[in-house]
């Protein structure tokens, strides 16, 4: 496992930032904007500006590139959603590989299955580990498991040429800029899809419908190139761009409604507050326009 490095930590209380709106410009002349207390962090890596603030409402803020990835009030619905719709598909589920995510919100939702032997945490930029760490502790909490191995890499580069190895792959990738536009091209899923094994399944978070259509419907044919069962299913998070979130599901066997059985929900079901049994089956539920995209 890799040890954390230096990081440089909490802007000195002399200089932060104090009571100012935190604003993210999105793609289509919309924004959105939190109140912020004061900025507790921030730094320009190789790949990306990382921002974490403390909100008046949304507790601590994670944002990459000026757009939020997290905030303390509202992750737990991303992180449940990609995580156990995906885990509750499959019926045993024991190797799974995460590419982005290095909040390690994935990692501890995966964690609470009991199946689970290893989890492979593939981030490019090792600073958003370290300032997780830090600063979402509750979020970062299981990525010094001893079942959670972390390579700081490309996750582009890191599936290619493996064969057959994952049960469960999850690209919780950030918006399609920078480092990341290449976790929404064909090659890359062509790689995940040989990275799985016979029975495997694949999520990604697909964006917004509202935000970003053409993308969903890129994403739709180039899975429907390699999967036989493809879904789309939805989720609410607040403080992302027009509060919703699309993930994609493609899965080489089993079906995520057809083969899935609420009966295992129950195990872990105390520990959650977003998702369960039925938000599962209700989360595929589409409305007409999303249905039209996909045509």
């Amino acid at each position: 496992m890799q040890e954390k490095s230096e990081v440089n930590t909490d802007i000195p209380n002399s200089s932060r930032k104090q009571d100012y709106w935190f604003t993210e410009y999105g793609p289509t002349n919309t924004a959105i904007s939190l109140r912020v207390k004061y900025k507790l962090f921030e730094k320009t890596t190789p790949y990306q500006k990382i921002e974490i603030f403390e909100s008046y409402d949304h507790g601590r803020v994670m944002a990459l590139d000026g757009f939020i990835m997290l905030t303390e009030k509202d992750e737990f619905i991303y992180h449940e959603m990609i995580a156990h719709v995906p885990l509750f598909t499959h019926p045993e589920p024991t190797y799974v590989l995460v590419i982005g995510g290095g909040d390690g919100g994935a990692v501890r939702e995966i964690l609470k299955h009991e199946t689970i032997k290893k989890v492979e945490l593939v981030e490019i930029d090792e600073e958003v580990v370290n300032a997780a760490k830090i600063y979402f502790p509750q979020v970062a909490s299981h990525l010094d498991d001893d079942r959670v191995e972390i390579s700081f890499q490309d996750g582009i580069e890191f599936v290619k040429g493996k064969k057959g190895v994952y049960d469960v792959i999850l690209i919780d990738s950030p918006d399609p800029i920078g480092p990341a536009v290449g976790l929404f091209e064909e090659s890359f899923y062509k790689d995940a899809f040989s990275a799985l094994n016979d029975s495997g399944i694949i999520v990604a978070q697909a964006e917004s419908p509202f935000v970003f259509p053409d993308l969903i419907k890129q994403i739709n044919s180039i899975f429907k190139k390699y999967f036989p069962i493809v879904r789309f299913y939805l989720a609410n998070v607040p403080t992302y761009a027009s509060g919703v979130i699309s993930f994609v599901l493609g899965s080489k066997k089993f079906d995520p409604i057809k083969d899935f059985n609420p009966n295992r929900v129950k195990k872990i079901v105390q520990s959650l507050r977003y998702y369960n049994d039925k938000i599962h089956i209700a989360s595929f539920a589409l409305p007409n326009f999303f249905e039209n995209l996909l045509k």
